[in-house]
């Protein structure tokens, strides 16, 4: 059987928000009964965009991540909703039945993930419905129409050859929170970006006072051993790391090797570490 799923990879994501806008201009004033009511001009993000801003100055990133709803195989809004006002199809998209719905605020406040807005004026719960009257005439939904850097990928979970299957089952996606157990059918791909810490700096040769290319920069601790290699500008990162204490080995041939030990928090940037020539 079909089920439909979504995969985000957050590193594609510029925050243009074309995905956003899309949404928007398809849903405002507009109703695609018996699924949804015309959402409101202001105050609802069907496809919301947030943003983390990781590290300090002078070595700032930033990642974007879009969330719709997360179509929960495990949905907390269908055990709110009474009278089946919510249900679950059986290509796996969930929707609020804009007549069934009315009045029913606890099926807004039961979404874990705040993907469920409130429509004031039509009392009303509304959400993201993976656009689903355009799925029904063979379309996509507007926001994976619209993403220009396809950082919004959709397809059918189920059929192995779909490219969303492909990377479901390529152990390279994450859940948004799966301490809430929902089992959604939207995942993301370098989810890392929002939800960890890292280890930067700049290698110089001391004697020269140059950038320290082609160093090998090795980092272990707290359960991590990961290696890489200084570019041109003396550079490295690693990436995708808990809070905790690290070691930072650098070695380069007629260069002493050199050890760090790094305690984080937060984002650490060590921006000139000098390597003595023998």
């Amino acid at each position: 059987m079909t089920k439909y799923g979504m995969i985000i990879d957050i590193s594609r994501c510029t925050a243009c928000y074309c995905c956003f806008a899309a949404c928007k201009d398809e849903y405002w004033e507009n109703d695609y009964l018996p699924y949804t009511a015309a959402q409101p001009r202001y105050g609802q993000f069907w496809m919301n965009i947030e943003k983390k801003e990781r590290g300090k100055y002078p070595y700032v990133k930033a990642a974007y991540m879009p969330v719709p709803c997360m179509q929960c195989q495990s949905a907390p809004c269908i055990d709110a909703a009474e009278d089946n006002a919510v249900y679950r199809r059986d290509d796996g998209i969930i929707v609020i039945d804009p007549e069934k719905a009315v009045g029913q605020k606890k099926i807004f406040e039961a979404c874990p993930y705040g993907a469920i807005y409130w429509n004031e004026d039509k009392n009303l719960p509304q959400k993201c419905t993976f656009c689903v009257h355009r799925i029904e005439e063979g379309k996509t939904p507007r926001c994976a129409q619209a993403c220009p850097s396809h950082a919004i990928k959709f397809g059918d979970l189920d059929d192995p050859d779909s490219e969303v299957s492909r990377l479901l089952n390529s152990d390279t996606t994450d859940i948004l929170h799966p301490e809430y157990e929902t089992s959604p059918l939207v995942r993301y791909v370098d989810l890392y970006q929002m939800n960890t810490l890292f280890i930067a700096g700049a290698a110089v040769f001391a004697d020269t006072d140059e950038c320290a290319e082609g160093v090998d920069v090795s980092l272990t601790g707290n359960g991590v051993n990961m290696k890489t290699f200084t570019n041109n500008y003396g550079s490295f990162e690693f990436d995708g790391l808990a809070a905790g204490v690290y070691r930072l080995d650098f070695t380069i041939d007629n260069y002493a090797p050199k050890s760090l030990d790094v305690q984080i928090e937060e984002e650490v940037y060590i921006p000139a570490i000098m390597l003595e020539r023998r």
